[in-house]
């Protein structure tokens, strides 16, 4: 409050308004507009000894005590709506607002209303209240205490990190036990706690731990990738709490004490042998925990939770979220990606391009400047194996992979049955059948030249001749023109094929003269 009194005072010792201002911290302007004020009134120092502050400042300033005439809001009201979800100052000033004009009356500008608000929730005692809505917020931290379990091969303790999450509201915690405090673990304890409660809430407030926090900032903290990505499946938001700032999370700090002693020290004397068991034993002690009375108000954390606070929780989604690895991954000149030793297909034109890669149990998803632009199924076992979608290569190499011996086949059957023949011929004649791909490919080319009908012809004639023609046969016949022949031509050739084979090159009549001339 401006110290009107130690104001006067100052000026009646002739000090300068420059330096009243430095001493009583406040503005110059302040002190002039004091001073002149009571100068107009004629007060003057020295004042009456039992003159406060305030009531002087009633006496300078008569008019500001217009306020007192507006009319207040009844603070318990708005108390009460403030603890449902969604409801602001803003929306309770506004309402209060048109309920003032339609009475006639004037109301408190809103800088007032939350003064006077801020007060009363001092004077109840109830200050935290504001930030405990049903179903708002979940604080999450690791307890500083651990518990452990027994090896049963080698007798060894093997430590084991607890997980604690609590519901701000309620106070209704969930407890799990993790050998590591890694992403897997942090993630799974978060999908567990779900499905233990029910619902999600609208606000995740965790510590700055480099699992859900990359990098912590007072005021754009960076979440991590794969948290971010579950809160998203979950419909809520990360709110880290400040860096050393307890208070952003009282209720999980001070959980996490009450953890330690109703459930990890009742545990103390409890051997278990595996996480199966010691989870279990925790669980059997956290509802003893969430069930007992609370020592200031009535209820318990289970009663206060089942009737007020899971109503508003938000509905899970219709699976769990599956937790997921991010990689980076430069695409080779052969437009795959090797991913821990696989290899995934991408399309060529990202050729060199650096990609995100998302890797769950059963799938692998590629990314381009978060854009998806691929996914696969994960492959398992033997490294080195390639997973590859056709439509992903260049067309020369699309043409390569589509030769195979049954699709020559189809393509020679469009062309006629002897064709088709022929080709499966050609492809039988070679010990591995890729060696006659290009007799084929040459073969079914000759329609392009010759027409489809000439080649279906002449794969019939040289299926007559030999029960395994080959390429060269069947291109002779089309370039002599023999599949144009009739059939008692295509026989006289053939025997005087046969005859010129087995008595050897028979010259013309023309060549020797004739009979005539031999006689």
């Amino acid at each position: 409050m401006t110290p009107y009194r130690e104001i006067l005072r100052l000026h009646s010792q002739g000090i300068s308004q420059r330096n009243i201002a430095l001493s009583c911290a406040c503005s110059r302007n302040t002190v002039a507009k004091i001073i002149g004020r009571a100068g107009e009134l004629g007060i003057a120092w020295p004042l009456e000894r039992e003159l406060t502050d305030g009531e002087l400042r009633q006496r300078l300033f008569a008019e500001s005590a217009q306020v007192s005439s507006r009319k207040h809001p009844d603070y318990a009201y708005v108390h009460k709506e403030m603890a449902k979800s969604g409801v602001t100052l803003s929306l309770l000033w506004n309402e209060y607002c048109e309920q003032c004009r339609s009475s006639q009356e004037i109301p408190l500008m809103y800088s007032q209303f939350c003064h006077h608000y801020q007060q009363y929730t001092l004077k109840s005692n109830a200050t935290m209240r504001i930030q405990r809505k049903p179903g708002e917020q979940i604080e999450l931290d690791w307890a500083g205490q651990k518990a452990a379990i027994i090896d049963r091969d080698t007798g060894e303790m093997v430590t084991m990190y607890v997980f604690v999450g609590m519901l701000s509201y309620s106070q209704y915690a969930y407890v799990e036990a993790f050998p590591s405090q890694d992403q897997e673990s942090w993630v799974t304890a978060h999908i567990h706690m779900y499905q233990a409660f029910g619902g999600s809430s609208r606000v995740l407030i965790p510590d700055n731990l480099k699992t859900g926090v990359e990098k912590a900032t007072r005021h754009e903290p960076v979440i991590n990738k794969i948290y971010h990505e579950m809160a998203e499946h979950y419909n809520t938001a990360v709110i880290p709490a400040r860096v050393r700032k307890p208070k952003d999370k009282p209720n999980v700090e001070g959980s996490v004490g009450v953890v330690s002693t109703w459930v990890l020290a009742a545990l103390r004397h409890l051997q278990c042998f595996n996480a199966v068991e010691l989870n279990q034993a925790i669980k059997e002690k956290l509802e003893i925990l969430n069930a007992k009375p609370f020592q200031k108000k009535e209820g318990s954390r289970r009663s206060v939770f089942m009737a007020e606070e899971k109503p508003y929780l938000l509905v899970l989604p219709a699976t769990p979220y599956e937790m997921a690895v991010w990689k980076t991954a430069t695409v080779q000149f052969n437009y795959h990606v090797s991913v821990e030793k696989m290899h995934y297909s991408v399309p060529y034109e990202y050729i060199k391009h650096r990609m995100d890669v998302r890797m769950t149990r059963t799938a692998v998803e590629l990314f381009y400047q978060n854009n998806r632009v691929c996914s696969h199924p994960r492959l398992h076992g033997k490294p080195g194996q390639y997973r590859t979608v056709e439509a992903h290569m260049p067309e020369n190499h699309k043409r390569f992979v589509q030769w195979n011996g049954q699709r020559f086949i189809s393509w020679a059957a469009q062309v006629g049955p002897y064709t088709s023949t022929a080709v499966q011929a050609i492809l039988s004649s070679h010990k591995v059948e890729q060696q006659g791909y290009r007799s084929c490919m040459a073969l079914l080319k000759l329609a392009d030249k010759h027409g489809v009908d000439r080649l279906e012809a002449a794969c019939a004639r040289a299926l007559s001749y030999t029960p395994r023609p080959n390429f060269q046969s069947i291109k002779t016949i089309l370039t002599t023109g023999q599949d144009r022949l009739t059939d008692a031509s295509a026989l006289d050739e053939t025997s005087s094929s046969s005859s010129a084979e087995n008595h050897g090159f028979v010259r013309g009549a023309d060549t020797t003269g004739g009979a005539d001339h031999g006689e």
